[in-house]
């Protein structure tokens, strides 16, 4: 049966290589890798270039089973130019090949050897573009994440993220947390998606933080997910908000306060994640206005609520002190009316 195969693939026509490009799923993983030694891989990239809607389904899901926990064939799939094609593919019409297309590419950018050629071939371009364009509102849920996911592996090589944020990354996935929190459960995977690659891109490139920081929009964008998203996106958006705080207090301290932000972070220093309440505090810590000298009972009474708590922030004290969750209810409950 393994030989009947490589044969029809090497050899065969139309039909015979539809039928055995079919059949490579069904073998076990130790016989897919002989028959991968055979030499199958370049007619199976070779199916991918016919205008055969077909055979190219049937190839990507060839190329999927061969690749499925195999870093060596995924490397082998790269280097024998697979990565051009699938891109190729990604500009087809057929949504279903499209979603195979960003599959196979996925599973090809899990391997570090394969991310500065998957880079090279014009590729962060193209998967913008597709979380820019109306295929977002096409393509499934799944295909989105994995998009997401193709973009985070190549972060991951910190040399490609200037390639990210200059291709637009930045204000694409700003953009993709606007609009995908407007819709609830399907909206708040992608939030947390696109909330977790935009932080890696600004922990880990000066570029990308000053991108984020400068982009029109971005921290009310932030503020609002620190709001209303999952506790993850919360936990990610007051992270991303520390970085530009503290990348320059004095520019970005009055732009965050007038987004409101000053309740959600006091709330989530009560009842955050433990990453959330320790980077809220030291935001809220950022964000005090330490300039004012007049006296305190010529102070609005939340500002001396919040200078009240600040303080208890700042001396560490919090809970061990027990710090009062009351005044701090009553404390959020003033900035947010």
């Amino acid at each position: 049966m393994e030989e009947m195969v490589v044969e029809a693939l090497l050899f065969g026509d139309r039909q015979a290589q539809l039928l055995a490009a079919r059949q490579l799923g069904q073998f076990s993983s130790k016989q897919r890798h002989k028959i991968v030694e055979k030499g199958i891989v370049p007619p199976l990239i070779l199916m991918l270039s016919t205008n055969d809607y077909e055979v190219i389904e049937a190839a990507l899901f060839a190329l999927l089973s061969i690749a499925f926990r195999s870093e060596r064939n995924k490397i082998l799939i790269a280097k024998s130019g697979a990565i051009p094609v699938l891109l190729d593919v990604l500009q087809c019409e057929n949504e279903l090949l499209v979603e195979l297309g960003v599959a196979a590419l996925l599973t090809l950018s899990s391997c570090a050897s394969n991310k500065l050629e998957i880079a090279a071939s014009g590729t962060i371009p193209l998967l913008l573009e597709l979380l820019n364009s109306q295929a977002y509102n096409s393509m499934s849920l799944q295909a989105n994440l994995d998009i997401l996911s193709i973009l985070h592996n190549l972060s991951t090589c910190h040399q490609l993220i200037p390639s990210i944020v200059s291709s637009g990354g930045v204000a694409t996935l700003l953009g993709l947390i606007s609009l995908a929190s407007e819709t609830k459960t399907e909206g708040e995977v992608i939030v947390e998606k696109a909330m977790v690659l935009l932080e890696n891109i600004v922990s880990l490139s000066r570029i990308g933080l000053e991108e984020a920081a400068g982009t029109d929009g971005a921290i009310q964008c932030l503020v609002e997910a620190m709001e209303e998203g999952s506790r993850q996106c919360k936990e990610d958006a007051v992270a991303i908000l520390l970085l530009i705080c503290e990348s320059c207090r004095e520019r970005y301290r009055g732009m965050i306060l007038r987004e409101g932000a000053m309740a959600e972070l006091l709330q989530l220093s009560v009842d955050g994640t433990r990453r959330a309440r320790d980077n809220a505090k030291r935001l809220l810590l950022l964000l005090r206005d330490r300039s004012h000298c007049s006296p305190k009972n010529k102070q609005p009474k939340n500002i001396l609520l919040l200078e009240h708590v600040m303080r208890q922030i700042e001396q560490g004290v919090g809970e061990r002190a027990g710090m009062s969750v009351a005044l701090l209810e009553e404390m959020i409950s003033k900035l947010r009316t």
